[in-house]
């Protein structure tokens, strides 16, 4: 962008030590948009105070956090919530240069796989097993328990680039390629885990009542390793952790609320004083979302 007085008088000010004052530089700044950034980059380059870098970075930062801003609001507002997009949106929070190609790449290489392997006499557990030996064993996805040091986990991009996700994250990519391949499994809503659920085909949302929620569902599939779950383990998981399985929690999940979820559990990563303003926009990126 070329510099004109106002932006050069607005750079001038960012080592201004009143916090006042830079924040209304701050604000000034932003509204110019993406376009400034390679000024901001020029002058971070050009500066000797670590302090003054650490405040053009955070510019930066709110620039493409205005961007994403929008993006989400026009994700929200779309006819159809595409998961796959909106989870490399969140990716794009942390890496905002992204190139989604690569994931884009490796999703459709990995359905194209399965793809191969399935056929219209396959039973529901023997399309499962398909999906997941070409995404556990062939491809070598690795499950990790829920970790908020390591942020990488939650993100689809990393997950594709290292092969080692958390549930919530392994869980989108099965849920992204069940979609493309019209294999009926669907997030649900068991407290405190991430958990799949195939759901019967022959039931249909428009005549189905909320308490047979659960009659739809075949089997239950855990996405850390695709292990099948039968009614039974569930009925005895909830035994164990003393909840009644009430009706609700075998509702399949909106892509609205999954992503909600990720968001939500990705900001747990950033509770330290220097990054809690990550947190609290994660937050408001999720809550953005609500109907």
């Amino acid at each position: 962008m070329q510099e004109n007085k106002e932006i050069k008088a607005l750079f001038h000010l960012i080592d201004d030590p009143d916090t006042e004052v830079f924040s209304s530089v701050s604000d000034r700044i932003v509204t110019y948009g993406r376009g400034i950034i390679p000024n901001l980059e020029d002058l971070w380059e050009n500066s000797m105070s670590e302090d003054v870098q650490e405040r053009i970075e955070l510019l930066i930062h709110k620039l493409h956090y205005s961007d994403l801003t929008d993006d989400f609001l026009r994700w929200k507002d779309s006819t159809y919530h595409d998961l796959l997009t909106a989870s490399l949106l969140i990716s794009k929070f942390q890496y905002p240069e992204l190139n989604s190609t690569q994931v884009l790449q490796e999703i459709e290489k990995l359905r194209r796989n399965i793809w191969l392997e399935l056929n219209n006499y396959l039973t529901p557990l023997e399309q499962v097993n398909v999906l997941t030996s070409i995404i556990y064993n062939y491809y070598g996805l690795k499950g990790v328990e829920v970790g908020y040091q390591n942020p990488e986990e939650f993100l689809i991009n990393k997950v594709v680039e290292t092969k080692r996700g958390n549930a919530i994250a392994n869980g989108i990519v099965y849920l992204i390629l069940s979609e493309l391949l019209n294999i009926p499994v669907k997030a649900i809503n068991i407290p405190k885990q991430f958990v799949l659920a195939y759901i019967k085909p022959e039931y249909n949302d428009d005549v189905f009542s909320h308490e047979t929620y659960i009659d739809r569902i075949e089997f239950f599939i855990d996405p850390m390793s695709g292990q099948v779950f039968t009614h039974k383990d569930v009925e005895n998981y909830f035994k164990r952790i003393s909840v009644p399985p009430v009706a609700s929690y075998f509702k399949p999940v909106t892509h609205k609320r999954i992503i909600q979820t990720q968001l939500e559990e990705f900001s747990k990563c950033f509770t330290n004083e220097k990054n809690s303003y990550k947190q609290k926009e994660l937050i408001a990126l999720a809550t953005l979302l609500n109907d």
